[in-house]
């Protein structure tokens, strides 16, 4: 990151992804940011495009090389929530979830690929979450979706080595942004409505109190100095951090009791 590298975010009309593109501009960086709305801004440039529309994505790298000769990095961050039962969630929200957190992430290592394989180099950085680890109650297909960009990940680094292109997943716990107000939220019948209010408040409110969207620029910027990725890093606080290698350990019975008692569902 010594010299000026070309970058490319996705989901950067708000949050995380506005945050991160002004962030690496300001550096010097040549950023372009990629989402559905045009975004002003002085420090990155904007090129409207929905990740899930494939020909979208292919028009906006083909523009990206117009003026550039390579792809440094890309930074899979476009991705939306989702809340409910597992029993009430309809196929379309399903679908719709899983076209832009996994099938718009892939689409857009697909349009990078060849550029960062014809210059033996690249990086790649799939934004995924702590929650991809555990199924979380009320959100068991965002942690679905997100894991399965996790695997597809792991499959990739495999595949993509020999032209010295890296992959991982960065898993972030709640960052203070306004990801509740674009999360799906699946009518919630009677049987849950209870619990679920209860699930649901408690999860705004992590994310009220959770990390600045500047700390996870600053810790990606450190991420993009390393020479060598592992297949997955983990970002948040500590809190939602020790849930991961506390699931790995601990009896299936006492981890579900814990999460029963962090979620309140106790």
């Amino acid at each position: 990151m010594n010299t000026p590298q070309v970058i490319i975010i996705t989901g950067t009309s708000s949050g995380i992804g506005f945050v991160l593109a002004e962030y690496f501009g300001k550096k010097g960086h040549k950023v372009y940011g990629l989402s559905r709305k045009h975004t002003e801004s002085s420090y990155f440039t904007s090129i409207p495009t929905d990740v899930t529309d494939n020909s979208a994505v292919q028009n906006a790298i083909a523009e990206v090389l117009k003026t550039e000769t390579r792809i440094d990095v890309l930074i899979n961050n476009a991705g939306m929530g989702m809340v409910g039962a597992v029993e009430d969630s309809a196929k379309e929200d399903i679908l719709k979830l899983f076209n832009l957190n996994l099938v718009g992430a892939v689409q857009m290592m697909s349009a990078v690929l060849p550029k960062m394989r014809e210059n033996k180099f690249g990086k790649i950085i799939n934004i995924s979450s702590i929650g991809s680890e555990m199924g979380l109650p009320f959100r068991g297909f965002y942690s679905a979706s997100k894991s399965a960009l996790d695997k597809v990940t792991e499959a990739m680094r495999y595949e993509v080595y020999p032209w010295n292109i890296d992959v991982c997943s960065l898993h972030l716990g709640d960052i203070k942004t306004n990801i509740a107000e674009n999360r799906v939220r699946t009518k919630v019948s009677e049987p849950y409505k209870s619990v679920f209010e209860k699930v649901y408040s408690l999860m705004n409110a992590h994310v009220g109190e959770g990390t600045e969207p500047l700390e996870v620029a600053e810790y990606i910027e450190a991420l993009l100095n390393k020479n060598k990725w592992k297949a997955h890093y983990y970002f948040g606080k500590f809190g939602q951090k020790i849930g991961v290698p506390l699931k790995w350990i601990l009896p299936q019975g006492t981890y579900e009791n814990l999460m029963k008692k962090y979620n309140k569902l106790d």
